[in-house]
């Protein structure tokens, strides 16, 4: 399964996609949103996990804009900021519906809350 990981703090991706790694997933870490969005179109990635907030796009507009380019693509995202349910509340109004997770999460929490999604 090919994760891409965003995050614009580089340690958290990095860390994040080595954990994914040692799990089996083909992960690719991004540090820029963008970055990310431009190799989804061409490499479609099966899950997506995001950063909510970063500079220049956010992990919930990123979300928006790969399940449009790759509607089977799974999406987790990651905050570790309180105001950001606010931002997922408007997605959902918008017709998209993600699943947040908080930041910091266990490498455990993380890799069973990944199983539960690919697998529902």
């Amino acid at each position: 399964m090919r994760v891409f990981v965003v995050d614009d703090e580089p340690v958290i991706g990095q860390t994040l996609a080595v954990i994914l790694k040692k799990s089996g997933y083909a992960a690719i870490a991004f540090t820029n949103p963008q970055a990310a969005l431009e190799s989804a179109c061409v490499l479609a990635p099966d899950l997506l996990l995001s950063d909510v907030e970063m500079p220049q796009l956010s992990g919930i507009d990123l979300a928006i804009r790969i399940r449009a380019e790759c509607p089977n693509c799974n999406i987790l995202l990651l905050s570790g900021q309180a105001h950001t349910a606010g931002l997922l509340t408007a997605a959902r109004e918008q017709g998209h519906e993600f699943t947040l997770l908080a930041k910091p999460i266990p490498p455990d929490e993380l890799l069973q809350a990944i199983d539960a999604l690919v697998t529902a």
